[in-house]
């Protein structure tokens, strides 16, 4: 009963297959391997994108600073909400890796960016001059930090105000697939032609060891993003072990198959726990995440039984057994059915 986070799940057989195939032999450095080569153009198949620049790194935190730096200048500003990932989890890489941008807060309702804050917060910067931060790019997280999903229309609505004012949007795409699972759509759909510039593909969260593809629609600062990439010491030398997973990931739409499996557990264990009197759910269930309130007795039986998730907060073991506490739970590929469902028994009691 492991909820606590789609990074801990097991990598994909597959995955693990593709590396060992990879590591036969010797294979050119630093990307310029025929497996890299041919990963690049499959993910330029899979977003109908031919001129895309499609650049690999380890992790989550690389692509959206390093896609964010070459977005941004030092003197400007990210439109992102509160509760987007680069803003509550990537202990200020985004700044440090632009030299020093900020990050400007923006309104949300369960955690998806207003447009109609967006363009207040817009308009609240480059007010003061020399003095004050500059515009740059928008920032949204898909799925976002709270287990909602933007809508493709909703995705326009902000890249329309972002446009406007001739920003460019980044989508933070660490559970890209589980988004598209959602909504039902392709790739392309929920990116460059819903208007986004730069889009973080995430293969780690989705049954990946480690790999992450920062994609620019637009390929003119490509060499940057390369020359960033090296700078900040997240070119692999042995790339083709990066390129290898992506390989598994796209065949035989093993991406979108796994996250399909996500989406379906999250859906049965949120029946269940809609169906608990005791529960209270926090947010809409789109995705892969659920956020729900439940007596801290509750949380103590299912932890004694083995379940494992986070109880948000780190409360005092000592409090009030009838106090609600605020759990989060997140499920995989791997995660079964009768895991959830030896989870909503110990939880009914």
């Amino acid at each position: 009963m492991f909820f606590a986070s789609d990074n801990a799940g097991p990598v994909h057989p597959k995955a693990i297959e593709a590396l060992s195939a990879a590591n036969q032999g010797h294979a050119l450095a630093y990307g310029a391997d025929p497996l890299t080569e041919a990963v690049t153009a499959r993910i330029r198949d899979l977003f109908e994108a031919p001129r895309a620049s499609v650049h690999l790194v380890a992790t989550g935190t690389a692509a959206n600073s390093l896609l964010l730096a070459t977005l941004t200048s030092p003197w400007q500003t990210v439109f992102c909400t509160r509760m987007a990932h680069i803003n509550e989890d990537e202990c200020n890489a985004p700044e440090f890796f632009s030299g020093g941008a900020k990050l400007t807060l923006v309104a949300d309702d369960d955690a998806r960016m207003r447009p109609e804050a967006l363009k207040a917060a817009i308009e609240g910067e480059e007010t003061r001059g020399v003095h004050g931060p500059q515009r740059g790019p928008v920032s949204i997280t898909q799925v976002t930090e709270r287990g909602t999903v933007y809508g493709l229309d909703q995705i326009r609505a902000i890249t329309d105000v972002a446009r406007h004012y001739r920003l460019k949007t980044h989508l933070d795409g660490a559970r890209f697939a589980n988004a598209i699972v959602a909504l039902g759509c392709s790739p392309a759909e929920m990116t460059w032609k819903a208007g986004i510039d730069a889009v973080s593909f995430g293969g780690t969260k989705n049954g990946l060891m480690g790999v992450e593809a920062c994609i620019l629609f637009e390929p003119d600062a490509a060499w940057e993003l390369e020359l960033r990439r090296k700078r900040a010491a997240h070119l692999f030398s042995k790339h083709r072990y990066l390129a290898a997973q992506m390989q598994a990931f796209l065949t035989d739409n093993l991406w979108r198959d796994m996250a399909t499996t996500a989406n379906a557990r999250s859906a049965r264990l949120a029946r269940g726990l809609a169906a608990a009197p005791q529960v209270r759910i926090d947010f809409p269930v789109e995705a892969n995440i659920i956020f729900a309130h439940w007596p801290r007795a509750t949380h103590k039986r299912l932890q004694d039984a083995g379940a494992a998730y986070y109880v948000m907060g780190v409360p005092d073991d000592q409090g009030d057994t009838d106090e609600p506490l605020q759990a989060r739970l997140v499920c995989d590929w791997s995660t079964t059915e009768a895991e959830v469902d030896r989870f909503l028994t110990i939880l009914a009691g």
